[in-house]
């Protein structure tokens, strides 16, 4: 079973481990969202994406890296 938007912890890890160079302060939601998407482990309707699910994400990856 995929990954899906509301695993946010695992798609902020899977994400820190493929960008370790990124800073995901310094991250569009725009280009996280397209990162998520291109996860191989995702599996979930691109669609029911918002600015929330980012933000949540984007604040797990953050805290991953601390």
């Amino acid at each position: 079973m995929g990954l899906k938007w509301t695993d946010v912890q695992d798609i902020a890890i899977e994400l820190a481990e493929q960008h370790p160079e990124q800073d995901p302060t310094q991250l569009r939601f725009t280009e996280l969202r397209a990162w998520v998407l291109a996860l191989e482990e995702f599996d979930d309707d691109p669609n029911h994406s918002g600015e929330r699910v980012l933000e949540a994400i984007q604040q797990a990856w953050i805290d991953e890296v601390d």
